[in-house]
């Protein structure tokens, strides 16, 4: 496991923004008195969606709001990897895949787009538009290769539309997340090959099937005549 630490420049103080404050206090209350600390990852996550990282200073206050010592939020900050600990890009977090899945299926291709267009990995560029990392299965195996971007995954990628993609970011676009090749959900390449009778789904079939009696189940009597 890599070794995880803080950024050596760290911001004077942190203040929860009122809706953050809200949405942790919310959460808080989901678990039984004297168990509030069960809430410091949601607590953490909250404050990078809020900060786009967390800081030390954040650490702290998290620490404070919920009773704990700060050693134990510093553990959890620095064991997930899900948390950033130094500024990202203020327009794209980029995490590219790089697991053997994405891998044989042209991740390195890529990785060799960003290490072209910024530099190496695991920094913030000059601009402060952009931040990307090689990272770990994410768990789209079957739509390889794949990046996150920011809180969403872009699919099925080559070195060209990954470009694009890039570029969509750069302009202050939003792009589409999913499928580079629009492929339905983890269907094989060309489309669905199973499961595709319209007749499935559309309650049909199921009027048509009669429900034996079950073992043991008397059957129904028989209507009395009038």
């Amino acid at each position: 496991m890599s070794v995880r630490r803080l950024a050596q420049v760290q911001p004077e103080s942190f203040t929860f923004a009122p809706a953050t404050l809200k949405r942790i206090k919310e959460v808080m209350g989901h678990f039984p008195p004297g168990r509030q600390q069960s809430a410091v990852i949601q607590a953490l996550w909250l404050v990078q969606k809020q900060e786009g990282w967390v800081s030390e200073p954040a650490i702290r206050a998290v620490a404070e709001l919920l009773g704990m010592a700060t050693i134990r939020v510093l553990e959890v900050a620095t064991f997930y990897t899900m948390f950033m600990l130094e500024p990202v890009g203020n327009v794209a977090l980029i995490q590219v895949c790089g697991t053997t899945p994405c891998q044989t299926r042209g991740s390195e291709e890529l990785l060799a787009v960003c290490q072209r267009r910024f530099g190496p990995s695991n920094h913030l560029t000059k601009d402060g538009k952009f931040y990307w990392q090689e990272v770990e299965c994410m768990g789209a195996c079957s739509n390889a290769p794949m990046a996150a971007i920011n809180d969403y995954y872009y699919e099925d990628l080559t070195a060209e539309s990954f470009e694009k993609l890039i570029d969509d970011f750069a302009a202050g676009k939003k792009p589409k997340p999913g499928s580079a090749t629009k492929r339905q959900g983890a269907a094989p390449e060309g489309g669905p090959m199973t499961l595709v009778d319209p007749k499935l789904y559309d309650g049909s079939l199921a009027k048509k099937v009669k429900i034996p009696n079950l073992p043991g189940k008397p059957p129904k009597a028989a209507k009395a005549p009038a």
